[in-house]
């Protein structure tokens, strides 16, 4: 299900800077690279958590499965994310690779001794931690308040801070996965998409239609704004 690629030892300090961390402290940390192929595994609901992830390439994607089979994503980590910070000894969500995909990890065991006596560290994790609650809360109204074509707005708002090159939208996730983020239906999300076309928001490339060019930023903000 994976490809082991590095093992870097006592990678200290560097390896806390390339998971976006800086620090003055002698500790050391062992980083580990793995990679995913499309649809493989990361972690399972319920497993220890014993590692804090980074996606250095690819895209993953945490997700729930509901009594009913339903399932419910409740994040997209995309290239320099953090993931797997919890605040139990369990993983609460599962989370998969959307794309073939390279994460670095880190011993949580390692990384809490380096925070207890570095406070860089310590407020970047507070960071992690905070930013985290806010996407949950901000997830949360969007699931609860919003009609179908804020919601698409909304995501797609999103995904223009984080992955925009060149004014378009790669999106490395399916339809499938935007309806089940956004707790709407397949063809909901097809037809928010097919309005926002029609409405000259937002253009395609390719057949796909994964690749989006966003024409008019303000009049999706603005539909994301409506109460």
């Amino acid at each position: 299900m994976f490809v082991r690629i590095t093992t870097d030892s006592a990678l200290r300090p560097n390896s806390l800077r390339d998971l976006g961390m800086t620090s003055d402290s002698n500790a050391l940390v062992s980083l580990i690279e793995f990679s995913y192929k499309k649809g493989a595994e990361i972690y399972g609901e319920k497993e220890p958590a014993e590692y804090v992830y980074q996606v250095k390439s690819g895209a993953v994607r945490s997700y729930k499965l509901l009594s009913d089979g339903r399932r419910q994503i409740g994040a997209f980590h995309l290239t320099g994310d953090i993931f797997g910070l919890e605040n139990g000894n369990e993983h609460r969500f599962t989370t998969e690779a959307i794309v073939d995909t390279t994460v670095r990890l880190v011993r949580r065991q390692s990384l809490e001794m380096v925070a207890e006596n570095d406070v860089m560290v310590a407020r970047n994790l507070l960071s992690m931690t905070t930013n985290n609650l806010q996407h949950a809360e901000d997830h949360m109204l969007l699931l609860g308040r919003k009609t179908s074509l804020e919601r698409v707005a909304a995501f797609l708002l999103e995904m223009d801070k984080r992955l925009t090159a060149a004014g378009v939208l790669a999106l490395p996730m399916s339809r499938r996965d935007i309806a089940d983020y956004l707790g709407l239906t397949l063809e909901t999300v097809s037809r928010a998409l097919s309005r926002l076309h029609d409405l000259g928001i937002l253009g395609f490339i390719g057949n796909t239609q994964r690749q989006i060019v966003l024409l008019d930023r303000d009049q999706l903000a603005n539909l994301d704004l409506q109460p």
